[in-house]
């Protein structure tokens, strides 16, 4: 067997290496050609035959599932493009998941022809199993892309098999193992697709939200973005075609969805997802990703909206954190989506702050204006400080009636006016 080997950088740069010359082709001499697309829809190309491309998105929105579809399609010759009718062996690179429990029930749900199918692994000369590390193991691919007739490897993390010693934020480090990956594909007439996570940043941009360093996506020819809409009632999501070097980039976003399917094994029914295409889709997934954090009424996610409404039914419009995260789970959010959903919260601000010395956590809204960094109450969650003026206490409580409810909405009167009038932009009455 091949010996792994694993350089960082630096040492590569001290290898032996063959003498150096330059070489000069002129224009005149090379032959154009149409780009071949391995993936064309309505007669649109998606992805390049031979050509490197990532599927970026966050935790749970089915972008291994498309993995294991653009699988079975390719084993089977059915995807639209150079392979179809041409069904071609599929390398399967899984740092993540498991075979017997994820994988291989994914693939049959998927109608793959798992005999088409190969987990692909490195091992050592005592035939021990070792991580797959890049560059060092691009040979090992490369034979075996061109002795196998390979048509697709997807690499799920791709972020997994970049040596350990690159520094994956940046760019000319990581470039040592894309860039020869990209030549890998463009030799072998192989799509090499690479899984890969969005940070927690908030964004429009999907392709600026790729974990690492921006050669996850400059390197790639195409790169797919894929979004959950919350707003769609029946678990709809979204595919974006977010870069297309070769083709239009103004391709109709598709929407699909997870199904759940229902497989046999010989140890009993194992309950695994579907990747399913439903058509093209009129919202991108750029607008599923504003939506998530934009401060406006009308794209605030229903978190966002219950921890506002929580609160504007107080009088003054504030509560203990616990008890807003306490309702939040009664009423289906984790603790963790109400907490980005304060954090995200821009018009009007929820300002976290601590209600007296020594005091609790209190989430309070803000009709100030006021930012996270200004000089103020400490935040919570950012460790800065928040603009915010509690109110001062009312001298008695009061009874509701006209003269201390807002004709309006209806909202128990703060100090004589109604405080989510004043945050929904409404006049009081």
């Amino acid at each position: 067997m091949s010996e792994v080997f694993n350089y960082s950088p630096e040492e590569l740069v001290d290898l032996p290496r063959p003498q150096r010359r330059a070489q000069i082709t002129w224009a005149s001499e090379i032959e154009p050609e149409p780009v071949v697309w391995a993936w064309e829809d309505n007669g649109e190309g998606r992805i390049p035959s031979g050509s490197l491309s990532v599927a970026a998105g966050r935790e749970g929105t089915g972008k291994s599932s498309f993995g294991i579809w653009l699988a079975a399609q390719i084993a089977a010759g059915a995807l639209p493009g150079s392979f179809h009718a041409q069904p071609r062996r599929v390398f399967y690179v899984a740092v993540e998941d498991s075979w017997k429990h994820t994988l291989v029930p994914r693939l049959i749900a998927a109608g793959a022809d798992r005999s088409m199918v190969g987990r692909f692994e490195v091992v050592n000369d005592i035939d021990e199993q070792v991580e797959m590390s890049l560059p060092a193991d691009n040979n090992l691919l490369e034979e075996a892309i061109v002795q196998n007739d390979v048509g697709l490897v997807v690499i799920d993390p791709l972020m997994s098999v970049i040596g350990a010693r690159i520094d994956t934020h940046r760019e000319r480090e990581v470039r040592t193992a894309l860039d020869p990956l990209a030549r890998i594909a463009d030799r072998t007439g192989a799509v090499v697709l690479g899984i890969a996570h969005f940070n927690k940043s908030s964004s429009g941009d999907p392709a600026s939200l790729i974990t690492g360093s921006g050669a996850f996506k400059n390197v790639p020819r195409s790169v797919f973005g894929f979004a959950r809409d919350e707003d769609d009632e029946n678990g709809g999501r979204i595919l974006s075609q977010v870069k297309n070097s070769l083709g239009r980039d103004d391709l109709p976003n598709l929407a699909y969805r997870i199904d759940s399917a229902l497989v046999e094994t010989p140890k009993g029914p194992a309950v695994t997802g579907r990747f399913t295409l439903l058509g093209e889709s009129d919202k991108s997934v750029s607008d599923v990703l504003r939506a998530g954090f934009s401060g406006d009424a009308e794209d605030r996610n229903e978190a966002q909206q219950f921890v506002l409404d929580y609160l504007l039914e107080r009088t003054p419009p504030e509560a203990p954190a616990g008890d807003v995260l306490k309702a939040g789970r009664a009423a289906g959010f984790s603790d963790q989506s109400s907490k980005d959903a304060r954090r995200r919260s821009k018009n009007p601000r929820i300002l976290s702050a601590k209600s007296d010395f020594g005091g609790g956590w209190v989430w309070q809204v803000s009709t100030q204006g006021g930012t996270e960094g200004s000089e103020g109450v400490r935040d919570q969650d950012s460790a800065t400080t928040a603009t915010y003026a509690p109110p001062s206490p009312d001298p008695a409580p009061q009874k509701q009636g006209r003269d201390t409810t807002c004709a309006a909405c209806g909202n128990v009167l703060h100090q004589g006016s109604c405080v989510r009038c004043q945050v929904e932009g409404r006049r009081s009455a």
